[in-house]
């Protein structure tokens, strides 16, 4: 509903925001129900960046949260992809990957992590 409000105030600058949520909810994209690679990865990045939007400045959230949207009861399976997935969204600058609290190379890095807004996310927010 943000997305939407967002729209009517601010035109199609932000129109990108209700694409991300349409997608995160399965609304857009190729179907939920028969969902490729691919897919899910596209689903994954949208939720991931629409999870953040919804966040305080400065608030992370787990990849699990992503992972729980797209996945369902199968979550655990896209825990792989999703980690994945912040790895590319490291590299375009919307996200940065941290642990306790420090920004760390996600390529190099084993345990929990927790995903940020990156400066391009904070930009487009």
């Amino acid at each position: 509903m943000t997305a939407r409000r967002l729209v009517k105030s601010h035109g199609d600058s932000v129109r990108f925001r209700v694409q991300d949520a349409k997608i995160a909810l399965g609304e857009r994209g190729e179907p939920w129900w028969e969902a490729t690679d691919e897919g899910r990865r596209e689903r994954l990045a949208a939720t991931i960046r629409v999870l953040l939007r919804h966040r305080d400045a400065g608030n992370t959230i787990c990849p699990s949260e992503a992972a729980r949207v797209v996945g369902g009861d199968q979550w655990r399976d896209l825990m792989p992809i999703t980690r994945d997935v912040a790895g590319e969204l490291v590299r375009t600058g919307e996200v940065t990957v941290l642990q306790k609290g420090e920004p760390v190379d996600i390529d190099a890095v084993s345990g929990p992590i927790r995903i940020g807004a990156g400066f391009q996310l904070r930009d487009l927010s």
